[in-house]
């Protein structure tokens, strides 16, 4: 089943099936993004009926839950508006291991009004609504250990960044190249209060003395919480999409608290992740390598494997609850996705067969390799094409 070096291997099997629904989780495994309950029970992933356009408002995505303890039975306990085929909902359970909730983003079918859902499984409801009427955004990122979580407005990313946004959702920014009421959101989980962490407007302040030509309209994409909470790293962009000026693509890293933002000079790949127990370094592709980028510094200043192992580490990389594995998925030869896992402790590693994704290969339904690992550091969740055509999820066991 797999290509290894020695000592482990992998068993891999389809836990949904189509064709005519699709199963995915929908973002990537960074951050300690996991699609598992607290207790192993559950695994949250969405469920839709199509996947050959994005979905526009009033275009439904399922809220399922599959039961490990049973054969992976899908049940639905909600629905959504509010998603992408790139990031689905933003699905992330509460960090709080005494609850059972997780966050979801969705939509107000009558406004077009973003805001993000705390679910409780326990009592198969609603628990909260995150909902800010004059500027309505959603989550993009909850802080590791709990207690708050970053909002975006996905409203502007889908006129800038189509892949990213929900499409014709309330947009109070269009026409405004950099709104000081607009950038990262900050929620408190419990008392629902909002702050605007750092503003468009402090953002392009920044850029503006790396330009020789004005600062286009930009969006922020992947607000990403480090393991102790007191830092977030993030990009803003503009220009993409066909949109007019300057292409912009910058890094940058803040405090939770809105001060110290610093511009980063490296760029380590789209979908960098954080480091465990350090809390200033990013796990990340540069040269065709797995690399340490020290946001302190700004200097690579370590490697994960070697190319010949982790052959696409520009792609999407996510470490293991312990620290000690990483995982990344990587697009190779025009067409297909493969999964290595490389064990940090002893270097060794095993890589699983090639899927064929066609025709979801590029653009705005492109089917990423997004692997997400479970709490105990055994197996691992992704996105594939199957036969049928259809989108479901697969699972790595790592034996």
């Amino acid at each position: 089943m797999t290509d290894l070096s020695n000592h482990f291997t992998l068993d891999i099997q389809q836990i949904t099936h189509g064709p005519d629904r699709n199963h995915f989780f929908g973002y990537i495994g960074h951050a300690q993004t996991i699609p598992w309950s607290h207790d192993g029970r559950y695994i949250v992933a969405m469920r839709t009926h199509f996947q050959d356009h994005m979905p526009g408002p009033g275009e439904i995505a399922d809220i399922v839950l599959l039961d490990t303890a049973n054969d992976y039975a899908v049940e639905k306990v909600d629905e959504t508006t509010g998603w992408n085929p790139q990031q689905g909902t933003m699905l992330y359970w509460d960090p709080d291991p005494e609850t059972c909730r997780f966050f979801f983003n969705d939509r107000d079918s009558k406004t077009g009004k973003i805001f993000t859902v705390l679910y409780d499984v326990s009592k198969r409801t609603r628990s909260r609504e995150y909902r800010c009427e004059d500027t309505p955004f959603a989550n993009s990122g909850v802080a590791q250990s709990g207690g708050w979580f970053c909002g975006l407005n996905y409203a502007r990313m889908a006129r800038l960044r189509r892949v990213t946004g929900y499409v014709g959702a309330w947009d109070w920014t269009e026409g405004v190249d950099h709104p000081e009421d607009d950038g990262i959101f900050k929620v408190d989980i419990e008392s629902g209060r909002v702050e605007v962490l750092i503003s468009f407007a402090q953002i392009a302040e920044a850029i503006a003395p790396t330009m020789d030509e004005p600062v286009t309209a930009l969006f922020i994409n992947h607000t990403l919480c480090n393991r102790s909470d007191d830092r977030i790293y993030f990009y803003a962009r503009g220009g993409w999409d066909g949109n007019p000026g300057v292409k912009v693509n910058q890094p940058f890293t803040v405090s939770p608290d809105g001060s110290n933002l610093a511009l980063q000079t490296i760029f380590v790949g789209g979908h960098p992740e954080w480091e465990a127990g350090d809390t200033n370094r990013l796990i990340g592709g540069k040269d065709g390598k797995l690399v340490l980028y020290d946001t302190d510094l700004q200097q690579i200043v370590g490697q994960i494997g070697t190319p010949d192992i982790i052959k696409g580490p520009g792609g999407d990389t996510a470490l293991s609850p312990d620290g000690n594995w990483t995982v990344t998925g990587y697009g190779i030869d025009s067409h297909y996705n493969e999964w290595v896992v490389y064990r940090r402790t002893d270097g060794t590693w095993a890589r699983t067969p090639r899927y064929d994704q066609r025709p979801y290969v590029k653009g705005d339904l492109r089917s990423d390799p997004g692997p997400l690992w479970n709490r105990h550091n055994t197996q691992v969740l992704f996105p594939s094409l199957v036969e049928d055509g259809s989108r479901q999820l697969h699972l790595i066991q790592i034996v």
